[in-house]
């Protein structure tokens, strides 16, 4: 259940055609893996026309830049974050984060194409990173994502394990973090795991029902994961660090 004060943000959004897609902890509420959240965070497409409407919907919530960096589209371009925090009563202090550029994560107009769409109890319809990117978009450093990440997993292979297509069969093998899962999936789908196996080496412990071997090889995927998501920010940390010393 998406609360009201999102709900707002939301419907502002649509309301002004600001091209952007829910991620965070609110797409995968919508995903089935709930995460609590007072944050909204947005991939935006970093176009002049969109920044217009981007600000119109931010002064109908009366959401004003916090922190920094400012809203500037250099900073959006380098792959920064904006924040806001709304005023409006229907959204009191929600905070409001947009992005352009994450690592690892494709173009927006590719991530558009295949953005998902869901309509909310009330009507309001939202645009929503697809699964698959949400999932790249949370390959991060950060302790808590990587929970979410499998737990989104495994509520789309339970959702879909009956009928699965071959692209869901690619994503799974691909990215599911459940050691039981990918060996069951290995098991039942033996020649479909060795044609992976290439690309995600790990998949080879899945195919012999090696858990313990799995669930490292696991840990050390995920650890490299964040050691490049750590070196992707490390230099937009000491601009942002630089940019909080000229504010002071």
């Amino acid at each position: 259940m998406i609360p009201n004060p999102i709900r707002k943000v939301l419907s502002s959004m649509r309301a002004h055609r600001v091209r952007a897609l829910l991620m965070g902890g609110q797409a995968c509420v919508l995903y089935g893996a709930a995460e609590f959240s007072r944050d909204t965070d947005f991939a935006l497409l970093a176009e002049a026309a969109n920044l217009i409407r981007l600000r119109r919907a931010l002064a109908d919530l009366r959401a004003e830049p916090i922190a920094v960096p400012p809203f500037e589209v250099k900073y959006l371009r380098k792959g920064h974050a904006i924040h806001f925090r709304c005023q409006h009563p229907e959204a009191l202090r929600m905070r409001i984060h947009v992005m352009s550029y994450m690592r690892g994560v494709k173009p927006f107009d590719t991530l558009w194409r295949q953005r998902s769409v869901v309509e909310l109890a009330d009507g309001i319809i939202c645009d929503i990173l697809s699964l698959p990117d949400l999932v790249q978009a949370k390959k991060t450093q950060h302790d808590k994502d990587w929970p979410m990440i499998r737990r989104l997993l495994e509520a789309h292979y339970f959702q879909h394990q009956k009928k699965p297509t071959l692209k869901q069969f690619k994503f799974w093998f691909q990215e599911l973090r459940t050691p039981s899962l990918l060996v069951e999936l290995a098991r039942k789908h033996s020649d479909l795991c060795r044609q992976f196996i290439s690309k995600r080496p790990l998949l080879r412990f899945a195919a012999v029902g090696s858990s313990a071997e799995l669930e490292r090889a696991l840990l050390t995927e995920e650890s490299t994961e964040r050691e490049l998501d750590k070196a992707y920010w490390d230099p937009l940390r000491r601009e942002l660090e630089q940019l909080r010393h000229y504010r002071g």
